[in-house]
């Protein structure tokens, strides 16, 4: 079945790393799936694209506002972003705090391009995003 181009989903990169950013877009457009990137949660807030992302790619750590801190603060704004966390500083508290806070995933980078487990994540995001709300 063809997507026609309002019906693919647009999946948002926030990481400080340009390459890693460039890398994790790379992969998301192979996927066949849209994608804008950020180098800042600042950036990604101010950004039209908040409103149209089905999916959000986030990098853990990252100066001025931390992933984490970004996914609180689409909390309180009352956005449901499903959240994909990627981190190079795997931590297992962290990694309970944001799946319990509602991250569909929690990465190590770098995430092996070829392995099923972030196109596992991308596809339980995108289908916790299709479902209506409670």
């Amino acid at each position: 079945m063809e997507r026609t181009v309002d019906e693919i989903p647009l999946i948002s990169v926030v990481d400080d790393d340009d390459v890693v950013r460039a890398a994790t877009a790379g992969l998301v457009r192979s996927l066949g799936f849209e994608t804008r990137t950020f180098a800042s949660a600042e950036s990604f807030l101010k950004s039209p694209f908040l409103w149209e992302t089905r999916c959000l790619v986030l990098d853990v750590q990252m100066p001025n506002m931390s992933g984490v801190e970004l996914q609180n603060r689409l909390s309180q704004l009352g956005i449901d972003i499903p959240i994909i966390f990627i981190t190079s500083y795997p931590d297992e508290v962290l990694k309970d705090h944001v799946l319990e806070a509602g991250a569909v995933g929690f990465l190590h980078k770098p995430f092996d391009v070829h392995g099923q487990r972030f196109v596992d994540c991308l596809s339980a995001a995108l289908e916790r995003r299709k479902k209506p709300a409670p």
